[in-house]
């Protein structure tokens, strides 16, 4: 995959890139990046790329030319092998950024970020350019670049390869809709505190139930509205009731009976 980042802050990017999984991305040949400086696309010489906006109002905004500029010599094609590259806008306005959206991008050879900055962008490039506005939360930001690294941290740890183990990312929280399971390592007792008995049984499908359980407990309490998006079976949905009416704590498990 390669991910084209376009940036008023290139030097931004220097370290996060060199580090971590982006590296071990990098070093395998699976991925590729390229920063363009939005700035380089200007032609004065201040290097200009805001403006105020027509009509009045606080803030400025991204100019289009040296956006279409930096994009235009970024993409010769807007196509690769017939399918059309998808060329992101960072923005607080866009769609919520989530993990079944990172699967879909990354099914692409190629993308391409735009890092919002300002107020905006003149509106001319989000509608003749951009194919997705994405937004990574409901709160601001002084610019999109650390929502450039977090959708391309997201679709670099999806590329075959890239994980130690091909089942980290599908067990993940969020890649079935639901909040990942609790987890311990050694040792067994920990200042008194013990991990669960059925972690250490060896029955693997005991193990895989009670990690389902938890996992559609964590969401039920921390994140809710996931639930609306998850396909519980008759079952669980029958014991995660019981638990909300009760208000329980503490759960049986529906894999015993429940």
């Amino acid at each position: 995959m390669r991910i084209d980042i376009l940036t008023l802050f290139p030097q931004f990017f220097s370290t996060p890139l060199d580090n971590a999984i982006f590296r071990r991305a990098k070093d395998k040949e699976l991925v590729d990046f390229s920063i363009y400086n939005i700035r380089d696309y200007t032609h004065d010489k201040h290097h200009v790329v805001d403006d105020y906006p027509f009509g009045g109002g606080a803030g400025m905004l991204l100019k289009p030319e040296p956006v279409f500029e930096a994009l235009e010599d970024a993409l010769k094609d807007r196509r690769i092998n017939g399918e059309v590259i998808p060329i992101i806008l960072t923005t607080p306005q866009g769609q919520a950024f989530s993990q079944p959206l990172a699967y879909q991008l990354a099914q692409h050879q190629r993308v391409v970020i735009l890092c919002g900055h300002y107020e905006g962008v003149d509106d001319r490039v989000r509608e003749h350019l951009v194919t997705h506005e994405i937004s990574v939360g409901d709160y601001v930001l002084s610019g999109g670049e650390l929502p450039a690294l977090v959708i391309a941290d997201a679709l670099v740890r999806l590329l075959p390869g890239v994980l130690g183990s091909e089942e980290s990312a599908a067990a993940d929280s969020h890649s079935d809709g639901l909040l990942e399971y609790p987890q311990f390592t050694r040792p067994a007792d920990f200042r008194g505190w013990k991990v669960p008995d059925i972690l250490l049984s060896g029955n693997h499908a005991k193990i895989s139930a009670w990690r389902r359980e938890q996992s559609i407990l964590k969401t039920a309490r921390r994140r809710p509205d996931l639930l609306d998006r998850v396909s519980l079976t008759a079952k669980e949905k029958k014991w995660l009731d019981s638990l909300l009416r009760d208000n329980t704590v503490l759960p049986a498990t529906f894999h015993d009976g429940v």
